[in-house]
């Protein structure tokens, strides 16, 4: 198993990943230390485990709008089938696979750093 340091807000944390995923990891933890960014630019600083847990409920709206938009689109696919099922030339299951799997690391980011 491998690790990675990841940087959020400034601060470095140490993740175990799959071997081959780091470059993964560090792509998500991009996305994550972006959203955590947005909000103190909102908010200001609110302690990291708040900013995580803020972010974490962000990003699961969004991949629960994801899920939404998903099954409206299947819904067209059925009434206009002549779109198909994947009309912008993505895969949208594999997006919300990705989408789930990004706010599990998040949701598990933020019980370490509540835990420390």
């Amino acid at each position: 198993m491998a690790r990675v340091s990841i940087s959020v807000n400034n601060h470095t944390y140490e993740v175990a990943c799959a071997d081959g995923e780091e470059k993964h990891i560090n792509a998500l933890a991009a996305v994550l230390d972006a959203k955590v960014s947005e909000l103190v630019g909102a908010i200001g600083q609110a302690g990291e485990a708040r900013l995580l847990a803020m972010a974490g409920l962000l990003m699961a709206d969004e991949i629960q709008d994801a899920k939404i938009e998903n099954v409206q689109l299947k819904q067209l696919a059925q009434v206009q089938p002549d779109i198909g099922p994947v009309a912008s030339g993505l895969d949208e299951d594999r997006l919300i696979e990705r989408l789930e799997t990004l706010a599990s690391h998040i949701e598990s980011i933020a019980e370490r750093v509540e835990a420390s």
